[in-house]
């Protein structure tokens, strides 16, 4: 063996050590990203296409919005704790249940948001992300399914739509409207259309509580044959809206 060829090789292992140091520490350093965490509990999931579901929930604080029909408006306003990712994967670990969803608040408006969700996919969870739909959908791992809000008149914010993010989406993202009477309705119904979101993802229906009775929201459904699916916050019914933790 030459010596030319094991100086090459040693530089090559020194290379390959300092490499792994460095990703060592980036990971590192990703891990200890603080996000303020309102809440992390075990419920059934209460919407969406897996409604029924247990599901670790993991409910980050702030929201920038102020919809009048919030009802997670705690998490607005508490500061929550500061945890960094490897904290929070641990308390995830703790429930034994692989479905987790990240909510908010908005959670998007957490810096640490898509290095939160790159590692709870690489922990082998099936993860959901609920979001407003006003952010750039940005950094989002691809295994990660979105659940989008489009903010219909009456919250307020049907302004704020950030409409680029519908080419974001995949197919197996979902669109949730929450509509709190018939002129939301009627937008949503326009929405729709223009953007043929039945025909590239399940489209979600809900009713604002108290505004809109479910029974207006499925008539209307029914009268103008909407390839939509109605959504009832089956954590309401079940405990009720002012319990939180469900």
């Amino acid at each position: 063996m030459s010596q030319k060829y094991l100086k090459f090789q040693i530089l090559l292992a020194l290379f390959q050590i300092c490499d792994r140091f460095f990703l060592f520490i980036f990971i590192l350093s990703i891990l200890s990203i603080p996000l303020r965490v309102n809440e992390i509990f075990y419920s059934l999931q209460g919407e969406s296409t897996f409604a029924g579901l247990p599901c670790v929930f993991i409910r980050l604080s702030g929201c920038s919005l102020h919809c009048i029909y919030c009802d997670t408006r705690y998490a607005e306003d508490e500061p929550g704790r500061a945890l960094d990712i490897e904290s929070i994967l641990n308390e995830t670990g703790e429930f034994g249940c692989k479905l987790v969803e990240v909510t908010g608040g908005e959670p998007l408006e957490a810096e640490g948001a898509p290095e939160l969700l790159n590692a709870l996919v690489g922990k082998g969870y099936s993860v959901l992300l609920e979001t407003n739909g006003t952010l750039p959908l940005r950094g989002i791992p691809r295994e990660v399914t979105i659940i989008m809000d489009i903010k219909c008149p009456s919250s307020g914010f049907s302004n704020k739509v950030h409409w680029a993010n519908l080419e974001a989406l995949a197919p197996k993202d979902e669109i949730k409207f929450v509509i709190s009477d018939e002129n939301d309705y009627q937008w949503a119904a326009r929405i729709l259309e223009k953007h043929s979101l039945s025909q590239r993802h399940a489209v979600l229906f809900s009713p604002a509580f108290p505004a809109l009775r479910p029974q207006s929201l499925a008539e209307w459904i029914l009268r103008d044959r909407l390839s939509v699916r109605l959504q009832l916050q089956i954590h309401r019914i079940i405990w009720g809206e002012k319990k939180r933790g469900v």
